[in-house]
């Protein structure tokens, strides 16, 4: 990944509109979201592989069209 001039322009956009003081927390809570959006990635991986090794697909249990919510 290259490092060039237009990153210190949109750096500096991003400065300009949340200001100096709230970067830190904005970037907290990007690595936060990333790190929980892995986390269900590999969850999910893990449960269709269970799922696969079973022989059984992850249904979603059929509702009675005569029953009310």
């Amino acid at each position: 990944m290259s490092f060039g001039p237009e990153w210190f322009i949109v750096l500096g956009v991003i400065v300009l509109l949340f200001g100096a003081k709230k970067l830190p927390e904005l970037a907290r809570s990007l690595g936060r979201s990333s790190s929980e959006f892995k986390k269900g990635l590999k969850e999910g991986a893990a449960a269709a592989d269970e799922a696969d090794s079973s022989g059984t697909e992850a249904k979603a249990p059929a509702k009675d069209p005569d029953e009310r919510s």
